[in-house]
């Protein structure tokens, strides 16, 4: 098992568990995890959803030495689309649109993948040590499956983030509206509980309500038709990857491999 899953007081707390590995996404992860949203989300007694991390980093992405796209000796972009299409693209517009308030506590590092975790929540409460970014221009492709880089950053900040891939601080993250506080890393989770259980108290319909209320103007604003669109693009550089060198990974791990020491 690579999730844990919790139930007091009307929250919901999902716990990534693979600290050993920076909580990297295999498939299974990613299975245990959606499965575990679909609970909160089917729990009548569940109001609010947290989702967590063991260890010192929030999430180093996708294992790409295990459980990552390819399904055969011979890797295929119809293959690497299959997975990534239901795996990545789905499961975050799935979380995204799960009808009750949802709250990332993100520490350490939150790399590539590990930005479709969290992005997909209602609030990111983030500790003084955590840094996001998205390296995945070294593969030679513009960025993660799930586009939210100009939604959370705007847009000049998510070209200079995806451009560089340097990584983004909590403080930079909280001043583009993407992190809602910044907190000492020892009071990540009692100031994450505080305020799932301040959100908890207030009548579940009114919480369902309002999170539809945003979310449909942010899709109105052309957000899901964005991230579908995006998600085409990101394949084409898989497409060009597999074209000219076959499937690029190598430089990605050293480079996510440098940021964890």
């Amino acid at each position: 098992m690579h999730i844990r899953y919790e139930v007091a007081d009307k929250i919901a707390t999902i716990t990534l568990d693979r600290p050993d590995v920076a909580n990297v996404q295999n498939h299974a992860l990613l299975d245990e995890l959606d499965a575990a949203w679909t609970r909160a989300a089917e729990d009548n007694e569940v109001t609010v959803i947290v989702l967590r991390a063991e260890g010192k980093h929030f999430s180093a992405g996708h294992d790409l030495k295990g459980g990552g796209t390819q399904t055969s000796d011979k890797i295929t972009l119809e293959a690497i689309y299959e997975v990534e299409s239901r795996r990545y693209l789905e499961y975050s517009l799935r979380w995204r649109n799960v009808p009750k308030p949802s709250i990332a506590a993100v520490q350490g590092r939150c790399i590539a993948a590990g930005l479709m975790l969290c992005w997909p929540c209602d609030l990111i409460i983030a500790a003084e040590d955590a840094m996001f970014s998205d390296p995945v221009a070294l593969m030679g492709i513009g960025g993660v499956e799930y586009h939210g880089h100009t939604w959370e950053l705007g847009p000049r900040k998510a070209k200079e983030i995806l451009f560089t891939g340097r990584s983004l601080t909590a403080a930079e993250a909280e001043r583009t509206g993407m992190v809602n506080q910044v907190v000492p890393r020892a009071e990540l989770d009692s100031r994450t509980m505080e305020l799932a259980g301040r959100i908890a108290e207030m009548p579940p319909f009114g919480l369902r309500q309002a999170k539809r209320a945003v979310n449909q103007t942010l899709d109105v604003q052309g957000f899901y038709a964005a991230i579908q669109s995006v998600f085409d693009i990101h394949q084409t550089g898989h497409g060009n990857a597999l074209s000219v060198s076959g499937y690029p990974i190598l430089a990605l791990l050293d480079e996510m491999k440098s940021k964890l020491k």
